[in-house]
């Protein structure tokens, strides 16, 4: 039996190795004459590159949609046909290719190949590029091809602009600083902010649209080119291409009169009557003048009336526990403003009366300007909502915050900013009629769609969906300090709100929620 099962094992490893050596003859695999856009940049490490079959992995070509177009006479004057694809972990990526005069013939929307066997890969002028490239080494496939707008903030083209550099991109909600005036013009360069950086606009002298007014707000698509420094870092800029590279969003600033700032939904210990929300005051505010609301919603399983909110943030509801009935949680509850002053550039808060950083027995807000507090756990809300014992839920299903520029607040009202906490529940039914919790136009949510131009006034509707998220375990008195600037005099944000989350303890400082505490944990603040 031993020499049987010997002789099998040899056998057994003779099969293995034949057939282990037929594979290593296998012909089946053909490498693909294109080489990703996004490998083909990678090959260049900080000196020229001559391209060949060899560095170029067997590939001797590239494909991609021409975005560049000369029509509006803003492109560089090397004449660069600049292409783009994504055939590599779908990651844009794109080249720009010194054709000169020849880079006129082809239009945005061509599907082209191009042959770059013996071309050199090498940054000229700050742009990645490859040279000696003919005319005759590109081939058209088709025209017309759709490009995908590919919105992108410009903090993140500033962050990586070699990753962006010779791609179409959409800067989305771009104002200009200062505010233009009626005679400002695109010509030159000009600072453009999208709420998240400010990134450089060059429009060439002779461009067609050079001698247009410039817009208060718009969508502005152009190619990312880069410029090199003295010590070769990239600085980007935007190059709209033609006329119809502007959507006009707006025309006039509409400011916001206070921003939510911060809150705390789950205190350390009960949270009855000791949540709070923080909002900052962008101009001088007398609420006695001017009253104010302030709306909290609670989409929790339990809440009444179930189902979606047909009358929005004035839904109401909730009911205290009668007899062997328990109580339910209201969807929505009201705070009016009416009487206080806040001062621009400071915050102020709305809440329980306890008035306390973090829960029963922590360090006393008592002395920060509370515009409206009371006792929610034993009085209902101003006009609707039932007393509770939480207004803010701590985890599940999604809630809410707004502020509304008026204390009467209808299915119709739309509130001057909003903020959403998670996503679950019956937030927005399409219908018809279409029903939900309305949103502002703010850092985090669009009334219309920027790109689409979509009527989308609802949150959980169209592009709205974006949401900060719950923070676990519970009870930990974790506060959320949301940062980002808001810009009275452009009125808009020119650094978009983000989610910081501050541990207090119960001998928490004011400073931790009102500064910069801890180091880098930016409070959100206001910039004229």
């Amino acid at each position: 039996m031993k020499k049987i099962a010997f002789y099998a094992l040899l056998l057994a490893v003779a099969f293995t190795w034949a057939g282990c050596k037929k594979l290593g003859n296998y012909q089946g695999g053909v490498v693909s004459p294109y080489i990703p856009m996004y490998d083909l940049r990678n090959l260049y490490k900080g000196t020229d590159v001559t391209l060949n079959r060899d560095n170029m992995f067997g590939s001797d070509r590239i494909t991609g949609i021409v975005v560049s177009d000369y029509s509006g006479k803003n492109m560089p004057a090397a004449g660069y046909l600049v292409i783009q694809d994504h055939r590599r972990l779908t990651l844009l990526r794109g080249i720009s290719i010194p054709l000169g005069a020849d880079a006129a013939k082809y239009s945005s929307g061509d599907s082209v190949t191009v042959n770059v066997l013996g071309g050199l890969l090498t940054r000229a002028d700050g742009i990645l590029q490859i040279k000696n490239i003919s005319a005759g080494n590109v081939t058209k496939i088709s025209s017309g091809n759709a490009i995908p707008a590919n919105r992108v903030p410009s903090s993140s083209i500033l962050a990586s602009p070699s990753d962006y550099e010779s791609t179409l991109v959409a800067i989305v909600k771009g104002g200009f600083d200062p505010i233009p005036t009626p005679t400002d013009k695109f010509g030159g360069d000009k600072v453009v902010n999208d709420g998240f950086e400010n990134i450089n606009m060059h429009t060439e002298a002779g461009a067609t649209f050079a001698g247009t007014a410039l817009p208060v707000l718009a969508n502005f698509y152009g190619i990312v080119f880069n410029t090199a420094g003295a010590d070769g870092k990239l600085t980007p800029q935007i190059r709209m291409r033609k006329p119809d590279d502007v959507q006009v969003l707006s025309s006039t600033v509409t400011k916001t009169r206070a921003v939510i700032s911060g809150f705390i939904n789950d205190v350390s210990g009960g949270d009855g009557n000791y949540e709070y929300i923080q909002f900052l005051a962008t101009e001088d505010i007398d609420f006695s003048e001017t009253p104010f609301s302030v709306v909290v919603t609670n989409n929790a399983g339990a809440s009444t009336p179930a189902g979606f909110p047909t009358n929005g943030w004035a839904t109401g509801g909730g009911s205290p526990a009668v007899g062997s009935v328990a109580a339910t949680v209201f969807r929505t509850f009201k705070f009016n403003l009416t009487s206080g002053t806040a001062k621009a550039g400071t915050y102020f808060y709305v809440g329980g009366s306890g008035k306390t950083i973090n829960g029963s027995s922590s360090t006393s807000m008592a002395s920060s300007n509370w515009i409206r507090a009371f006792n929610y756990t034993t009085q209902s809300g101003d006009g609707f909502g039932e007393k509770n014992g939480g207004f803010f839920a701590n985890s599940g299903n999604a809630f809410g915050m707004a502020i509304f520029a008026d204390t009467l607040v209808t299915k119709d009202s739309t509130p001057i900013d909003a903020m959403f906490i998670s996503t679950g529940g019956s937030l927005f039914s399409a219908g018809p009629p279409a029903v939900g919790y309305r949103i502002a136009n703010n850092d985090f949510y669009d009334i219309v769609n920027p790109i689409t131009l979509d009527s989308q006034p609802f949150y959980r509707q169209g592009s709205n969906t974006l949401s900060l998220s719950y923070t676990t375990p519970a009870d930990q008195g974790f506060y959320y300090k949301l940062g980002g600037i808001y810009n009275a005099r452009l009125g808009k944000w020119v650094k978009a709100r983000t989610q910081q989350i501050v541990q207090l303890t119960k001998a928490s400082t004011i400073d931790q929620i009102e500064a910069e505490f801890p180091t880098g944990t930016l409070p959100t603040t206001l910039k004229n």
